[in-house]
C-alpha cells in the first residue's frame, strides 16, 4: 500500500489519466461489451444515459478521490473555492462562452458557401427550443463532470511543470483519447474515408486545439468555474449547430473548425508575446 502511495503522489497526473480511462472504458465495456467499444455494434437508445454515467465516472471519479488521497481536506477545500471562483472579468467569461459557437458559426458559414450541407440542422428543425435547452442541459452535465478531473485535478499539477501549450496538448490528446468509446460508434457514417483517419480527425482535430484554449483562460482566472462555462459552450453549441454531414464532408468540418481554433491560438500567443510558450 505504502508503494502503491508512494508511486501515486509521485506521478499524480499520469495515475489520474491511467485511472480516468480505465473507470470510463471498464465501464463502458460492462454495459455495451467489446463489440460497441469498438464501434461495430449500434448502442441501445436505452442505454444511453448509462454509458454517458459511466464515462463521466472516469473523470470526475478520478479527479476526486485522487485529491483525497494526495491533499486530504486541503485539497478539497482548494477545489472548492476554485469551482466558486466568480468574480472574474466579464471578459474571461466572454472569452469562456463565445469562443466556441463564433469559431464554429465561423467555420460553418464559410463551408456553407460552397455546399448546403453545412448549414445547422437547427435552422430547419420545428423544435428549435426543444433541441436548445437539451443542448444546454447535456452541455452543463458534461462540463461540471469532466472539469472537476481535467481542470481540477490535472491541468494544474501540469502547470507546475509545462507550458500552457505543452499542458493543453498532453491533456486534450488524452482527452480526445477518452472520448473513443462515445465516438467509435460514429465510425459507420466515415463513407468513403478511411475509418482510422475518421475517427482520428474526430478524436484529435478540434479537443486538443480546444483544450489549449481552456488551459489559457484558466491559467488567467484560476476559476473552475469559468473553464466548466467554456466546456459548457462547447458541447452545447456543437448539439446546437449540428450539422447533416457525413463522411468527407464531417471530416473537412472538423479540419476547418481545428484551423480556425489554430489561428485564434496563434493570436493569443502573439498579442502575450509567447506566454503562451513559456
Amino acid at each position: 500500500m505504502k508503494t502503491i502511495m508512494a508511486f501515486i503522489k509521485r506521478h499524480p497526473v499520469l495515475t489520474y489519466f491511467a485511472l480516468t480511462l480505465a473507470v470510463s472504458f471498464s465501464g463502458f465495456l460492462i454495459l455495451i461489451g467489446p463489440a460497441g467499444f469498438l464501434g461495430t455494434k449500434t448502442i441501445p437508445e436505452a442505454l444511453m444515459p448509462f454509458v454517458y454515467l459511466a464515462m463521466f465516472a472516469g473523470p470526475s471519479v478520478a479527479g476526486l478521490l485522487l485529491t483525497g488521497l494526495i491533499n486530504g481536506r486541503a485539497g478539497f477545500r482548494d477545489l472548492l473555492s476554485r469551482l466558486l471562483k466568480w468574480r472574474v472579468s466579464l471578459y474571461w467569461y466572454a472569452v469562456a462562452f463565445l469562443t466556441a459557437p463564433l469559431l464554429m458559426s465561423a467555420s460553418l458559414f464559410a463551408l456553407s458557401r460552397t455546399s448546403p450541407v453545412f448549414i445547422p440542422s437547427l435552422f430547419a428543425s420545428n423544435n428549435k427550443i426543444s433541441l436548445v435547452l437539451i443542448a444546454v442541459m447535456a452541455g452543463v452535465l458534461v462540463g461540471i463532470f469532466e472539469e472537476l478531473g481535467w481542470t481540477g485535478f490535472a491541468i494544474p499539477r501540469l502547470r507546475q511543470r509545462y507550458s500552457i501549450l505543452a499542458t493543453g496538448l498532453i491533456v486534450g490528446l488524452v482527452w480526445g483519447m477518452w472520448h473513443f468509446p462515445v465516438f467509435a460508434a460514429s465510425v459507420s457514417a466515415a463513407g468513403m474515408v478511411p475509418p482510422v483517419l475518421y475517427l482520428g480527425v474526430l478524436l484529435f482535430s478540434f479537443l486538443p486545439a480546444f483544450r489549449v484554449l481552456m488551459v489559457w483562460v484558466y491559467d488567467r482566472t484560476g476559476s473552475l468555474l469559468v473553464a466548466i462555462l467554456m466546456h459548457v459552450s462547447l458541447t452545447a453549441f456543437t448539439l446546437i449547430l449540428q450539422i447533416p454531414a457525413t463522411g468527407v464532408q464531417a471530416v473537412i468540418y472538423d479540419l476547418v473548425f481545428a484551423a480556425a481554433l489554430w489561428v485564434f491560438i496563434a493570436a493569443v500567443a502573439a498579442a502575450n508575446r509567447g506566454r503562451l510558450l513559456r
